[in-house]
């Protein structure tokens, strides 16, 4: 097996090529300028070529440094975050967690509080992302996410079955009652990666409601068509994990009992053997026990799978 060359003269060179200096790679290092040159220097040596021409008061790489410089930045980063990932394991009391934005704002944020009183042992950190992400390389914990739910090679374990129905203000449903004929819509049009629709065609179709929705303002993301509703601004087909606490404020009132079932859940996901990890089990267990909370808005309501709505 190849042997590679001393870490720390490695190290030496990558700040050197990052910063394109020797004295601020000195600094960053923690180093006087004459070590870092001999750490490079030794590493040339160990080459068979130069890795830096040594100009008057400046440095530039050579055809060898060009090589290495990318891989050396690379291959410290992946060992930083490596360390960091296992150096968190033995962290019980930081639970860095990710959720959608709309979930953020939603959901987890108005019960910080109660997590935190029910277990102030642990401090929980948010990052609001929709992305994909990386356990091995992104320094998460746990992430929550919504869609199809394809998940491999990690825990993963559904959290929220999803359900729309039209929300809007006290005032509003005052108004309309159930006719909503001449009320303003709102669009929710981040559910449209969905494969069977989960829009206001497809409610009606499940009420056998004849409405012209067509019209009314459309959002990209859940949260802004949920405040858009609460602002009386118009009917919004809700999401009921996100709308929950709107709900039990009367901000918004759902007077319809046709509910939407979409194909699509949310799913706790962290990676494989870290569910067993004291905060990890305990924050999963609080937002079960959360969720539970929130299903006695499907009392009463016939919940219709949108899959048997569809268009004929």
């Amino acid at each position: 097996m190849e042997r590679l060359p001393s870490l720390t003269a490695l190290r030496a060179f990558e700040a050197a090529a990052r910063h394109m200096s020797f004295a601020k790679a000195a600094e960053e290092l923690f180093v006087t300028p004459a070590a870092l040159s001999f750490q490079i220097k030794s590493l040339e040596t160990e080459l068979g070529q130069p890795l830096f021409h040594r100009l008057n008061r400046a440095v530039t790489l050579t055809e060898a440094g060009r090589a290495l410089a990318p891989g050396a930045t690379d291959g410290f980063s992946i060992l930083l975050s490596a360390w960091r990932n296992a150096a968190r394991l033995s962290d019980n009391g930081v639970l860095t967690v990710t959720a959608g934005p709309a979930f953020t704002a939603k959901w987890l944020a108005p019960r910080m509080f109660d997590f935190a009183q029910a277990h102030p042992e642990i401090e929980l950190r948010f990052s609001a992302s929709l992305r994909i992400i990386d356990f091995d390389h992104d320094e998460v914990d746990v992430a929550i996410r919504f869609g199809l739910g394809h998940d491999k090679k990690v825990y993963s374990n559904p959290l929220i079955k999803e359900w729309m129905t039209p929300m809007m203000t006290p005032e509003m449903a005052e108004k309309f009652g159930l006719d909503l004929t001449g009320a303003t819509f709102v669009h929710d049009d981040s559910i449209g990666f969905f494969k069977t629709p989960c829009d206001w065609p497809a409610w009606c179709r499940a009420a056998q409601i004849d409405l012209d929705t067509s019209h009314g303002p459309r959002f990209s993301q859940a949260d802004h068509a949920l405040d858009a509703a609460m602002s009386g601004a118009g009917v919004v087909l809700g999401r009921v994990s996100l709308a929950t606490r709107a709900l039990e404020t009367g901000r918004l009132v759902a007077p319809f009992k046709t509910g939407l079932v979409a194909d699509a859940q949310f799913r706790f996901i962290c990676p494989e053997g870290s569910e067993t990890r004291p905060q990890v089990q305990a924050f999963e267990a609080w937002v079960k026990k959360e969720i539970s909370a929130s299903t006695k808005f499907e009392e009463g309501r016939v919940l219709v799978r949108s899959r048997d709505v569809l268009p004929d």
